[in-house]
C-alpha cells in the first residue's frame, strides 16, 4: 500500500509540474544591433529603444509572451541565432538568398534601398562615387557591402578598391558616419532609412543619392522553429494594420529636408 501511495503521489507531483509548465508564459531572447538607429539602439539614458524594439515588445504583449532584448555585434548575430544563444533577430535585417540558406525570415515588414551620404560642401557627385576614386565607408557583413561587390563595382574592381584602401570597413553604422564627419572617408553607403534618420539634424551632411536595391527587412529565426514563425507572421500582420504602426512611424522614422 505504501508503494502505491508513493507512486500516486509521484504522479500527482509530475502532473502538477506539467500543468505549471504548460501554463508558464513563453519567453524569447531577441538579438539586436545596438548601433542601428532608428530601428534598434541605446539612447542617451542607456535604454534599448527603436522602431524594431518597440515593435517586438508590442507583438509580445499582444501574443502573450515575454521578450529579453540582447545587443549583439552584427558580425556575430546570425551565429548567435544558430547556436541558440538567441531566438530571433529583430533588427533591420535584409532578406537575402544567402542568409535564407541558413535561417528563416518572417514576412517582410519594411522596404528599403541603399543610400549614399556625403558632406554637403564636398561637391561630390554620384558619377564620382562610382568612379572608384573616392574613399567609401561601408559596414562589413551588410547588404551595402554585398551590393558594392556584386552589382555596383563588380568583384574584380571591388577587391582592388579594398586592397588599395578605397573601401574602408566599419563594425557599426555610427562608426562609419563618424569617419565621414571627420573626413576619413569621402562617402558612406548604407540603408537609406538609417541615413535619413542620422542626418536629420546634421546640415553638414546630405543624401547624395539613393540606389534602388529593392530590399526588405524581415525577422530572422531558426529554420525548425515553426511555431515561432507562425506567431511572428501573425504578430507582424496585426502590428502593420494597427494604430501602433503609425505611432512608431511618427516616433522613429524621420525624413529631413537635407535628405
Amino acid at each position: 500500500m505504501a508503494k502505491v501511495l508513493c507512486r500516486a503521489l509521484t504522479l500527482l507531483i509530475i502532473s502538477v509540474l506539467l500543468i505549471a509548465g504548460c501554463s508558464a508564459t513563453e519567453s524569447y531572447i531577441v538579438g539586436i544591433d545596438k548601433d542601428y538607429p532608428p530601428f534598434s539602439y541605446i539612447d542617451a539614458n542607456g535604454a534599448i529603444v527603436g522602431f524594431d524594439v518597440e515593435s517586438i515588445q508590442w507583438i509580445a504583449e499582444q501574443k502573450g509572451f515575454e521578450v529579453e532584448i540582447v545587443p549583439i555585434a552584427w558580425d556575430d548575430i546570425i551565429p548567435a541565432l544558430l547556436k541558440k544563444e538567441i531566438d530571433m533577430i529583430y533588427s533591420g535585417m535584409s532578406i537575402t538568398p544567402t542568409r535564407a540558406k541558413q535561417i528563416t525570415f518572417s514576412v517582410p515588414y519594411w522596404d528599403l534601398d541603399q543610400g549614399v551620404v556625403v558632406k554637403k560642401e564636398s561637391g561630390i557627385t554620384m558619377e564620382e562615387f562610382g568612379s572608384g576614386d573616392l574613399i567609401i565607408g561601408v559596414n562589413s557583413n551588410t547588404t551595402a557591402a554585398e551590393y558594392l561587390e556584386a552589382d555596383y563595382f563588380g568583384t574584380e574592381m571591388y577587391k582592388k578598391l579594398v586592397q588599395s584602401g578605397k573601401i574602408e570597413f566599419y563594425s557599426t553604422f555610427p562608426e562609419s558616419m563618424f569617419a565621414l564627419e571627420q573626413g576619413v572617408v569621402d562617402a558612406v553607403m548604407f540603408d537609406n532609412t538609417s541615413i535619413e534618420s542620422y542626418i536629420w539634424n546634421k546640415p553638414a551632411l546630405i543624401m547624395l543619392g539613393i540606389i534602388p536595391t529593392g530590399e526588405e527587412y524581415g525577422v530572422a529565426m531558426r529554420n525548425d522553429d515553426i511555431e515561432l514563425h507562425e506567431i511572428m507572421n501573425r504578430g507582424l500582420a496585426e502590428l502593420m494594420f494597427s494604430d501602433k504602426w503609425g505611432e512608431l512611424m511618427n516616433k522613429y522614422i524621420i525624413i529631413g529636408e537635407n535628405v
